[in-house]
């Protein structure tokens, strides 16, 4: 029954250091929620069922902008999506954010939705959230990659079992920001470089980010390194409130003498992780932001793409968004 929320217990800690404890004795049966706009729908629909959920929403901490000594911002990874859009501090430095979190779902979403939810969420992909079992859901087969399968929203690069992408309009952003990750665990505290913290199917199928049992990701930390940079970011998706994307893009670029000086750019919805564009990033250095130069990127963005039956349409629109990011 879909209508009702099974039985789990609901725990609400009070301390970072309780979460991860529960967290930690909890397992694989324990369950972080952030704002809970993914998680509620998980348990509604039974395909997750974890015994213990830990409520992170009443630890202090947890939210908030604060600028660093780099010139560069940390943001608590429960602080809303709302929240970070409306950042005058975000918004002046790295509105590369501002934009991708503003972008996100509804306001109504956003208002409730946490920047560290919106990162970590789970894949995206028609048959893993119906409750088949599929290969992410510890079966031995992909509904998707089948001659019938629907994939549209599906992969170009890094399929391994599982052809489903990484939803995050955010986590693009973070990515081509070169933000760093701040995780709490019950061995104490690491940083993980966010191009880092998210994995893909051929090294653990059923996980999108590097988080453990017990761990909580705590904070986001953005380098001073792209503030004030030219930012782009555009979301194509079927609809323009509260879709998720069939592709977008993310990039930040530095422009000198009238050349490319550094560029990043990070495709997202291509992928089960944020797909960073390093070849493109080497082609276009050095090269004025023009038609031509766009033209050389966009040429080099999709190689390696393999297109699964209903996705092909992909491919133009990630190098139309290649083209727009490097000509402004």
């Amino acid at each position: 029954m879909k209508d009702m929320m099974p039985n789990f217990n609901l725990v609400q800690p009070a301390d970072l250091a309780s979460a991860i404890s529960t967290l930690a004795d909890a397992g694989e049966n324990g369950w972080a929620m952030a704002g809970g706009q993914d998680s509620l729908d998980w348990f509604k629909d039974r395909i997750k069922r974890p015994t213990t959920v830990v409520d992170l929403s009443g630890i202090p901490g947890l939210t908030g902008v604060t600028e660093t000594a780099d010139g560069g911002v940390e943001i608590g990874a429960m602080t809303t999506l709302t929240d970070v859009e409306n950042n005058e501090i975000i918004k002046s430095k790295f509105g590369l954010l501002a934009k991708a979190a503003g972008r996100v779902a509804s306001p109504q979403i956003r208002n409730k939705g946490t920047l560290g939810g919106n990162i970590s969420q789970d894949a995206r992909c028609w048959y893993y959230r119906s409750g088949l079992d599929c290969y992410r859901a510890g079966g031995n087969t992909c509904y998707a990659d089948t001659p019938e399968g629907m994939n549209r929203e599906h992969c170009l690069f890094g399929a391994s079992r599982c052809v489903a992408v990484t939803p995050s309009d955010t986590a693009v952003a973070v990515v081509t920001l070169e933000a760093s990750m701040v995780i709490e665990g019950p061995n104490g505290e690491r940083i993980v470089a966010a191009e880092d913290y998210f994995i893909g199917p051929a090294i653990n199928i059923e996980k999108m980010t590097v988080l453990e049992d017990g761990e909580i990701l705590k904070a986001i930390r953005i380098p001073g390194t792209w503030a004030n940079a030219q930012f782009f970011f555009e979301k194509v998706a079927d609809r323009n409130t509260w879709d998720f994307p069939l592709v977008n893009m993310a990039s930040a670029m530095k422009v000198s003498g009238g050349v490319i000086e550094d560029i990043r750019l990070t495709c997202g919805a291509v992928e089960c992780v944020p797909k960073r564009l390093n070849v493109v990033e080497d082609i276009v250095k050095g090269s004025a932001p023009n038609e031509e130069t766009a033209e050389l990127g966009a040429g080099a963005a999709s190689r390696g793409a393999s297109p699964l039956n209903y996705n092909h349409f992909k491919i133009p629109l990630m190098e139309n968004l290649v083209k727009k990011a490097i000509r402004g």
